[in-house]
C-alpha cells in the first residue's frame, strides 16, 4: 500500500515538475553568479568563435532559446488566466514557479549566445561545455516529464493539457539542441552551411558584395532574413558603401534603363515626340510585376484588415454569455490572431515592393534625362539651364519614385470602402445607405482640393526652378562674385527668389492644415450620420454593432484621410511628369547634319559645300554662318581668325555637328577631338582626365606629357598626375587646364583635331611650345583646324580662313592672302605695330650691363622653409556625421522657430484630440444597451448629442495642431534656408575650391526639400503616434490591468529591437546623402561638357558612369527600406503575440468581472495596436533619417567665414587709396593649410599710377598674387600695403570695392546686359551707354532689340567669349578705381580687339596703378615696371628697357622667342 502511494506521489506531475523547478533555480543562480563573477563566461566565451561560424546552427539554436522563453512566459499567464478564473490549489503554485524559472532560465541562455556570438574571436567548433551539459540535461527531464504525463493519463484519465502541450514542445526543442551540443562540425563545413554571412566577408571583390536578396531563400525573404547580416554589421561598425551589398539585376539601372528606353522610343511619335501618357506606360512597364504584386498583396491586407471589427460583435455577445457553440471564444481569438498574422506579412511586403517599385522607376528615369543631357541642342539647352536640368532629376525623378507609395491608393479605397459598408449593413442595415452617401460626399470633396494642391505645387516647383537656377550660377562664379564685392547682392537675388517660393510654401502648408481638419472630421461626418439614420430608422444600437461600425469608421479613415495626400501626390507626379515629357520633347543635335565616314574613304578630312548655320533654328532668314564652302584634306593645317564675334568657334561648332544646319552639307571622314576655348576639366585625377577613358599607354602618355609641357607642372604639385582637381578645374591655373585639355585630345590619337584658341590662356614661352611641339611635331600627320588670335601662328597654316560677320571673306596660305583684302590687313596691322614697339625697344639701348634687377632665387629660398605644409588632396571626401543623430540637432530644430514656444500648445492639441475622441467612443460604449433586450441607459438624441460635441471638439484640436504645426514649419524652413546661405555667401573662396556644387546643390535642393515640406510632419507625426499609443495602451491596461506585465516586456523588446536596427538604418540614410551628390555634380559637369563628351564620341562611357553612380545611389536606398520592413515585421509580430495575450485574458477571466461593452472598446483599440506600434518606431527611424537633413544643414550653418565685410572700427576713408602704390613684403601664400606653398615670400612695390606686367611661366603664382590682393586668398605670412594700409586689417568689402579687376574667365549671368555691367544699380542708363561705348560694345548692344535690357542667357552663352571680355571691361570702366587688375584680360580678343583695349585702358586709367598679367607679350611692353615670377619667386624686377638690355635675362629671352616666332619667314621656326 506504502509503495503504491509513494509511486503514485513519485509519478504524480506535480512532483515532477516541482523536482525540475528546483533544479532549474540551482541553474539559474549558477548563470546569475558566473555573470557576477565574470571570469568564468569570459572563460567560456573563448570557446564559440566570432558570429559562432564556427558552431552548428547557431541562429537556430538562439531562436529555439528565445521561443522557449517566451513560450514559458505564454504558459505563466495562461496558468495565471485560468487559475485565476477557476480557483487557486498549493501544488498549482509550482507549476506556475516551474513555467516562470523555465522563461527566465532560456532567457538567460538567449543572452548567453547572443553575447558569445557577438563578442567571441576565436575559432572553436564546440558550444561552452556548461550549455552543452544544461541541453542534455533539459531534453531527458522534458522526456521523462512528458512519459509521467502519459503515464498518470492512463492511470487517472484526468492529466492537465497543459502539461502535454508544454512537455511535448520541450522534449522535440531538446531534442535538436541534443543534436546541435553532441555533434562537432569542423568550421569550414559550418561556413558552408551559412548562407547570408559569407557574402559579406568573402565578395569576390572588395566593394562589390553580392546581391543577399536575389540569392535569398523564400523562408529568407519572407522575414526578410537576407537583411540579418548587414543589420548585424551595421550594429557593430558604421556602414560603409563598400558594406553594403550589390542591387539584384532586377533592380540595377544597367538593366532596366535599356528597357525603359526602347519603351519610350516605341511610344514616342516619331522622333523625341513622347507624350507624358507615352513615358507614364514606358515606367509603368518596368515595374508591371511589382505593380501586380503589390495590388494583390494590398487587396489581402486591407481584407485581413476587417476581420477584427466583422468578429468584433460576436465577441462583445461571448463575453456577455451569448455563446453559440463550444469553445467559441478560442475560436473567435484564432480568428483574431490568424488575420493578424497574415495581415501583417502581406502589409510589409506590400511596402517593401511598392519602395522596389519607386527606386527602380526613379533610377531609369534619372538615366533617361541624363542621356537626353548628352544629346539636347545647344539652341534648347538655353531655355532649360542646368540648374532647372539638375531639378528633373533631384526633384522631379525623386518624386515619381515616391508615387509607388501611392500607386493602388484610388482602386484600394474603392474597395474599403465596399467591404466597410457591406459589414455596416450587415450590423446596421439600410443605414449603410447613409454612410455610403456620407462617404461619397466626403471622397468629391477632394477633387477642389486636389486642384489647389496641384496649383500651389505646381507653382511651387516653378519658383523652386528659378532659384536653384540662379544658385547654381552663382556657385558656378562664386570667384568673380568675391572679387567685385557683389556676393551680398547676389545673395540678396536668392533670397527674394526664396521669398516668391516662401509665399507658395506658406499657402501649400496652411492648405494642408485645411485638408487634414476636412478629413479627420469625415468619419466623424460618417459615424454621426450613420448612428443618426439608425435612430431615425429604428435600428437599435448595441453596444458591439456601434463597436464593430467605429472600428469600421478607424479602418475607413486612413484611406479617406490619405485620400487627399494620395491626389496631392498624384497631381505633383503629373506635374513632374509632364516637366520630364517636355523636356525630352527637346530638340536634339541633328545626327544627320554630319555626314561621318571613317578615314581613308577619300582625300577629303572635312569638306562644307553652300553650308547656312544657325544657334537658333527659328531664325533661318539670319544665320550666324552664311555661304561657308571649305575642303580640307588629311593632314592639313587649317588656321582660323577674325575679330571678335565673327562666327570663328561657330565654325568649329558646325564641324562638330552642334549647330543647326540651315542648308548645305558638312562631310567628316574619321575620328575627332576638340579642345574648348573655355577649358572643360572634370573633377578627379588628372591622369583620368587625361586619359579620358583610354588604357594607360605609358609611352604615348609620356610624350603627351611632354608635348604639352606638363612635366614640370606635375612635378610642383604634391600628388603629380595624381592630384584631384577640383570642380571645374578650380586648382589649376588657366594654362595648366588649358594644356590638360590639349593633353586629353592629343592622347585620344584622333584623326581631326579642332583647336577652338588654345594658346590664349598659356604664357608666350609655353605657345611656342605648344605650336612646336604639338602642332608640328605630334601632329604633323593629322588633320588640324585651329582658331587663334595670334597672328604668329598662322604662317604655319597651311590654309587661313578670315571671318568677318559670319562669312568667310578670305582663304589661302599666309602670303597669298597678305595683300588681298582689308580683314586680314587690319589683323596683322595691329600685330606688326605691336613688333615695332619691341623693336624700338630693342634700340633703345644695346650696351649690355651687370646691374641688372635679375634677383637670385636662393636669397628668397631661404624663406620658403618658414611655412611648411603636409600633403593632402584639395578636394577631400564629403564630411558624414557617423553614428546617432544628437538630441542637440533635434533640440536645436524644435527651438529654431519662436524659441521652441508653440511646442507645448501643438503637443496639447494633440493630447486634447486623443482625450475628446476617447471620451467619445467610451461614451457610445457604456450609453447604449450590450443586447436589444437591454434598457437604453439614455435617449437617442442625448446619444448622439453628447458624441457630436466630443467629435467636433477632436476636430477642433486637429486643426487647432495643423494651423500651429505648419506656422512653426514655415518659420524653421525660412530660419534655416538663411541661416546656411549666409554663411555659404560668407565662407572663403577656399571652401568652394575644394567642395563641389554638387554638394552644396544637395543641401539647397534635397535637404531643404525636406526641411520645407517633409521634417516637420516627420516630428509631428512622431509625437502624436507616442500619444496614441500611450492612449490605446491606458484603455487596454484599464480594462484589464495585468496587461501591463505585458505590455512592459514587449514594449523593452521593440524598443531593443528599434536600437538594434537603427545605426545601420540611420547610416544608410546618410550614405543616401552622401550619394547623391556625386550623382548631380556628375550630371552638372556632363551638362556643361557635353560639347567636348559628344566631340570624343564618349556619350556611353560618360552613361555608364551615370548608371553605376545611379546604382551607387540606390543601393543603400534599396537596402534602407528592406531594413525598415525588417523592424516593421518583428514589431508586428510582436504586437500581434500581444493583442492575442490580451484576448485571451478576457475570455479566460470570470464572466460579468468586466463590462463586455468597456472590454469591447479595448478590442477595438487593441485592432489598432499592431499598426500603430509599428507606426511609432516607423516615424521614429524614419524621423532619425530625415533628421539627418537638418543635421548636414546645421553643417553647412557653419562653415568658418571670410574675414568681416566691414570693419568699423577700422574703415579707410572715402578717397583711398590716392596714391595706389602697392607695397608686397615677404608675402607666403598657400592654398590650405595642408597644401604647399604657392608663393615663396615676395618683396617688390607697385609704384602708385604706374604699370606694372607681371609675366612668367604658366603656374608660376601670378593669378595667386592676385587672388591675395583680392583677399580671396590669406597670407600665410608677409603683407601687403595699399597707400601704406595693411589689406588684411580692414574689411573685405572695403578692400574689394576699391580695386577693378578684369579677370581671366570672362564672366557673364543671365539677366540683361544692364544687369551684368551694374549688379548694384548704382548708375545711370547714360553712364552705362557710355562705358558700353568705350568698350567697343555700344553698337553691337543698339543692334538688339531690348537694347540695355537685351538678354543674356545662362553663362553668356549667346555672347562670344570675346564679347563677355569686352563686358568685363565695360565694368571696369564704369567702377574706375585707383587700381586696376587685368588677370589675362585680354586672352580671348584678337589682337587688333587687345590694342583697342590696351588704348582704352591708357586713355581711362592714367591716374591708377595698372597691374597686368599677360601672356601677349606686347600687352606687357609698355609697362613701366615688369615682373618676372618663377615658381612662386621673384626672378626679376625692373623697367622693361632694362631688363631687355641684359640679353640673358628671362624676359628679354621671352621677348627675343616672341620676336622670333613672330617673324613673317617662319621657316626657322619650322625647321628647329
Amino acid at each position: 500500500m506504502m509503495t503504491n502511494t509513494a509511486t503514485n506521489f513519485l509519478l504524480n506531475p506535480i512532483f515532477f515538475h516541482g523536482c525540475v523547478a528546483l533544479i532549474q533555480f540551482l541553474f539559474l543562480l549558477f548563470i546569475l553568479i558566473s555573470w557576477v563573477c565574470y571570469k568564468r563566461l569570459k572563460l567560456d566565451t573563448a570557446l564559440v568563435p566570432k558570429q559562432s561560424f564556427g558552431c552548428l546552427f547557431y541562429k537556430q539554436t538562439l531562436f529555439c532559446s528565445v521561443f522557449l522563453s517566451l513560450f514559458n512566459l505564454v504558459l505563466c499567464f495562461l496558468n495565471n488566466f485560468y487559475w485565476y478564473r477557476n480557483g487557486w490549489a498549493d501544488e498549482k503554485i509550482v507549476s506556475l514557479s516551474h513555467a516562470v524559472l523555465a522563461s527566465l532560465i532560456w532567457f538567460s541562455v538567449s543572452v548567453y549566445l547572443h553575447t558569445l556570438g557577438s563578442n567571441s574571436s576565436t575559432n572553436s567548433k564546440k558550444y561552452p561545455f556548461v550549455l552543452r551539459v544544461w541541453w542534455v540535461f533539459f531534453f531527458t527531464v522534458s522526456c521523462c516529464s512528458l512519459l509521467v504525463d502519459y503515464v498518470n493519463y492512463k492511470r487517472t484519465k484526468n492529466a492537465p493539457l497543459m502539461f502535454f502541450v508544454s512537455d511535448s514542445v520541450s522534449s522535440f526543442i531538446g531534442l535538436f539542441l541534443c543534436y546541435v551540443g553532441l555533434s562537432h562540425k569542423t568550421e569550414e563545413e559550418a561556413q558552408s552551411n551559412n548562407l547570408e554571412e559569407p557574402l559579406l566577408n568573402s565578395g569576390v571583390i572588395k566593394g562589390e558584395i553580392q546581391s543577399t536578396y536575389e540569392n535569398a531563400s523564400f523562408f529568407s525573404l519572407l522575414i526578410f532574413g537576407w537583411m540579418s547580416p548587414i543589420i548585424a554589421k551595421g550594429n557593430k561598425k558604421p556602414l560603409d558603401l563598400e558594406d553594403v551589398p550589390q542591387l539584384a539585376s532586377i533592380d540595377s539601372v544597367k538593366r532596366v534603363f535599356p528597357v525603359l528606353l526602347n519603351k519610350v522610343e516605341s511610344y514616342s511619335n516619331g522622333g523625341n515626340q513622347i507624350t507624358t501618357f507615352g513615358l507614364t506606360k514606358a515606367l509603368f512597364y518596368i515595374v508591371w510585376k511589382e505593380a501586380v504584386i503589390t495590388g494583390f498583396l494590398g487587396l489581402v491586407s486591407a481584407l485581413t484588415s476587417f476581420v477584427g471589427p466583422y468578429f468584433l460583435d460576436s465577441f462583445v455577445k461571448y463575453l456577455n454569455g451569448n455563446r453559440d457553440y463550444d469553445h467559441q471564444g478560442w475560436v473567435l481569438v484564432a480568428a483574431f490572431f490568424i488575420s493578424k498574422i497574415i495581415g501583417c506579412f502581406t502589409q510589409r511586403h506590400w511596402y517593401f515592393k511598392l519602395q522596389q517599385a519607386g527606386i527602380r522607376a526613379r533610377s531609369a528615369t534619372v538615366a533617361m534625362i541624363y542621356k537626353k543631357g548628352l544629346t539636347i541642342s545647344g539652341q534648347s539647352k538655353q531655355g532649360n539651364s542646368s540648374g532647372e536640368i539638375i531639378n528633373f532629376m533631384a526633384v522631379d525623378a525623386e518624386r515619381i519614385g515616391d508615387y509607388a507609395w501611392y500607386m493602388h491608393d484610388f482602386w484600394l479605397v474603392l474597395v474599403q470602402v465596399g467591404i466597410a459598408l457591406a459589414l455596416l449593413y450587415k450590423n446596421l442595415g439600410v443605414a449603410a445607405v447613409a454612410s455610403f452617401v456620407a462617404t461619397v460626399f466626403v471622397l468629391l470633396a477632394n477633387l477642389p482640393l486636389g486642384n489647389i494642391q496641384e496649383k500651389l505645387q505646381d507653382e511651387l516647383m516653378k519658383s523652386k526652378d528659378k532659384r536653384m537656377k540662379s544658385t547654381s550660377e552663382i556657385l558656378r562664379n562664386m570667384r568673380i562674385l568675391k572679387l567685385q564685392g557683389w556676393e551680398m547682392k547676389f545673395l540678396s537675388k536668392i533670397i527674394k527668389l526664396r521669398d516668391e517660393e516662401e509665399g507658395a510654401l506658406k499657402k501649400y502648408m496652411y492648405t494642408l492644415s485645411l485638408t487634414s481638419f476636412i478629413f479627420w472630421g469625415a468619419p466623424i461626418v460618417v459615424a454621426v450620420v450613420t448612428f443618426a439614420t439608425c435612430l431615425f430608422v429604428g435600428t437599435p444600437l448595441e453596444s458591439g454593432k456601434i463597436l464593430s461600425s467605429l472600428a469600421t469608421f478607424k479602418i475607413l479613415q486612413e484611406p479617406i484621410y490619405n485620400l487627399p495626400d494620395s491626389i496631392s501626390v498624384f497631381f505633383q507626379t503629373k506635374v513632374s511628369l509632364d516637366r520630364i515629357a517636355t523636356y525630352l520633347r527637346l530638340s536634339d543635335i541633328d545626327s544627320n547634319g554630319v555626314d561621318k565616314a571613317p578615314k581613308g574613304v577619300s582625300d577629303t578630312a572635312i569638306e562644307i559645300i553652300n553650308g547656312n548655320f544657325s544657334w537658333d533654328s527659328n531664325e533661318s532668314s539670319n544665320p550666324t554662318l552664311k555661304d561657308i564652302n571649305i575642303r580640307v584634306n588629311h593632314g592639313m593645317r587649317v588656321a582660323v581668325c577674325g575679330t571678335v564675334g565673327s562666327g570663328k568657334s561657330s565654325l568649329l561648332s558646325c564641324i562638330l555637328g552642334e549647330v543647326s544646319k540651315v542648308s548645305g552639307s558638312v562631310k567628316v571622314e574619321g575620328t575627332k577631338a576638340y579642345v574648348a576655348q573655355s577649358p572643360w576639366i572634370q573633377s578627379g585625377k588628372i591622369e583620368d582626365n587625361i586619359l579620358f577613358g583610354r588604357e594607360m599607354d605609358r609611352e604615348r602618355y609620356e610624350k603627351v606629357l611632354e608635348a604639352c609641357s606638363l612635366k614640370k607642372d606635375l612635378e610642383i604639385l604634391s600628388f603629380g598626375d595624381q592630384t584631384v582637381i577640383g570642380e571645374r578645374g578650380i586648382n589649376l591655373s588657366g594654362g595648366q587646364k588649358q594644356r590638360i585639355q590639349i593633353a586629353r585630345a592629343l592622347y585620344q590619337d584622333a584623326d581631326i583635331y579642332l583647336f577652338d584658341d588654345p594658346f590664349s590662356a598659356v604664357d608666350a614661352h609655353t605657345g611656342s611650345h605648344l605650336l612646336k611641339e604639338c602642332m608640328l611635331q605630334f601632329l604633323d600627320s593629322k588633320t588640324v583646324i585651329y582658331i587663334t588670335h595670334q597672328v604668329e601662328f598662322l604662317p604655319a597654316a597651311d590654309l587661313i580662313l578670315v571671318l568677318r560677320d559670319g562669312k568667310i571673306t578670305q582663304a589661302g596660305k599666309y602670303n597669298d592672302i597678305l595683300n588681298s583684302g582689308s580683314d586680314f590687313m587690319e589683323l596683322v596691322g595691329a600685330h606688326k605695330e605691336a613688333l615695332s614697339a619691341i623693336d624700338s625697344m630693342g634700340r633703345t639701348d644695346q650696351e649690355q650691363t651687370d646691374s641688372s634687377q635679375k634677383k637670385p632665387n636662393n636669397t628668397q629660398n631661404n624663406k620658403t622653409e618658414d611655412i611648411s605644409g603636409t600633403k593632402a588632396q584639395l578636394v577631400q571626401e564629403e564630411e558624414r556625421e557617423k553614428g546617432r543623430v544628437g538630441f542637440s540637432v533635434y533640440w536645436k530644430y524644435i527651438t529654431t522657430a519662436y524659441g521652441g514656444a508653440l511646442a507645448p500648445f501643438i503637443v496639447l492639441a494633440q493630447v486634447v484630440f486623443q482625450t475628446l475622441q476617447i471620451g467619445s467612443n467610451y461614451w457610445m460604449a457604456l450609453a447604449s444597451p450590450v443586447s436589444a433586450d437591454d434598457p437604453a441607459p439614455v435617449t437617442g438624441s442625448t446619444l448622439i448629442i453628447v458624441y457630436v460635441a466630443l467629435s467636433v471638439g477632436s476636430a477642433l484640436c486637429i486643426l487647432a495642431r495643423g494651423l500651429l504645426l505648419a506656422t512653426v514649419a514655415y518659420k524653421a524652413a525660412t530660419i534655416l534656408f538663411h541661416k546656411m546661405h549666409l554663411s555659404i555667401f560668407r565662407s572663403p573662396m577656399s571652401f568652394f575650391d575644394s567642395t563641389p556644387s554638387g554638394r552644396i546643390l544637395n543641401r539647397a535642393s534635397t535637404d531643404q526639400s525636406a526641411v520645407d515640406m517633409q521634417i516637420p510632419y516627420q516630428v509631428g507625426s512622431f509625437v502624436f503616434a507616442i500619444i496614441q499609443l500611450l492612449a490605446i495602451m491606458a484603455v487596454m491596461s484599464q480594462c484589464s490591468w495585468p496587461m501591463i506585465f505585458v505590455l512592459i516586456p514587449v514594449g523593452g523588446l521593440c524598443i531593443w529591437l528599434q536600437q538594434y536596427y537603427l545605426p545601420s538604418a540611420r547610416e544608410m540614410a546618410r550614405l543616401v546623402g552622401v550619394c547623391k551628390g556625386p550623382v548631380i555634380q556628375n550630371f552638372a559637369e556632363t551638362i556643361s561638357g557635353s560639347t567636348t563628351i559628344r566631340s570624343f564620341d564618349q556619350q556611353d562611357r560618360f552613361q555608364n558612369t551615370n548608371l553605376k553612380l545611379n546604382d551607387d545611389f540606390a543601393r543603400p536606398k534599396f537596402h534602407a527600406a528592406a531594413a525598415m520592413e525588417w523592424l516593421g515585421l518583428r514589431l508586428d509580430m510582436l504586437s500581434s503575440f500581444t493583442f492575442v495575450a490580451f484576448l485571451i485574458f478576457l475570455i479566460s477571466i470570470p464572466e460579468g468581472t468586466i463590462d463586455p461593452s468597456i472590454a469591447g472598446l479595448a478590442v477595438t483599440y487593441g485592432l489598432t495596436l499592431n499598426t500603430l506600434q509599428g507606426w511609432v518606431v516607423w516615424t521614429l527611424t524614419n524621423l532619425e533619417n530625415k533628421i539627418i537633413s537638418v543635421e548636414r544643414i546645421f553643417q553647412y550653418s557653419s562653415i568658418p567665414s571670410e574675414p568681416p565685410l566691414v570693419i568699423e572700427s577700422n574703415r579707410p576713408n572715402e578717397q583711398w587709396p590716392s596714391q595706389g602704390e602697392v607695397d608686397i613684403r615677404h608675402l607666403q601664400v598657400r592654398y590650405a593649410p595642408h597644401m604647399p606653398l604657392v608663393l615663396r615670400g615676395l618683396t617688390c612695390t607697385f609704384n602708385g599710377a604706374k604699370k606694372t606686367g607681371i609675366v612668367g611661366r604658366t603656374g608660376s603664382g601670378k593669378s595667386t598674387l592676385i587672388q591675395t590682393l583680392f583677399r580671396l586668398v590669406e597670407p600665410a605670412a608677409g603683407e601687403i600695403l595699399i597707400d601704406g594700409i595693411n589689406i588684411s586689417t580692414i574689411g573685405l568689402h572695403d578692400l574689394r570695392s576699391r580695386l577693378s579687376i578684369i579677370p581671366q574667365d570672362p564672366t557673364m549671368f543671365e539677366g540683361t546686359i544692364r544687369s551684368n555691367l551694374d549688379p548694384l544699380e548704382e548708375y545711370s542708363d547714360d553712364k552705362i551707354w557710355e562705358a558700353l561705348d568705350k568698350c567697343q560694345l555700344g553698337d553691337e548692344v543698339r543692334s538688339k532689340e531690348g537694347k540695355l535690357d537685351s538678354p543674356v542667357t545662362e553663362n553668356g552663352e549667346n555672347w562670344s567669349v570675346g564679347q563677355r571680355q569686352l563686358v568685363c571691361l565695360g565694368r571696369v570702366l564704369l567702377k574706375k578705381t585707383k587700381v586696376l587688375v587685368l588677370d589675362e584680360a585680354t586672352a580671348s580678343v584678337d589682337t587688333a580687339t587687345d590694342g583697342m583695349i590696351q588704348q582704352t585702358l591708357a586713355q581711362h586709367f592714367k591716374d591708377s596703378t595698372v597691374i597686368m598679367i599677360a601672356h601677349r607679350i606686347t600687352s606687357v611692353l609698355d609697362s613701366d615696371m615688369v615682373l618676372v615670377l618663377e615658381q612662386g619667386l621673384i626672378d626679376e624686377y625692373d623697367t622693361p628697357t632694362k631688363l631687355l638690355e641684359d640679353k640673358s635675362s628671362s624676359f628679354a629671352k621671352l621677348v627675343a622667342e616672341y620676336s622670333m616666332r613672330s617673324s613673317s619667314s617662319f621657316e626657322n621656326l619650322t625647321e628647329t
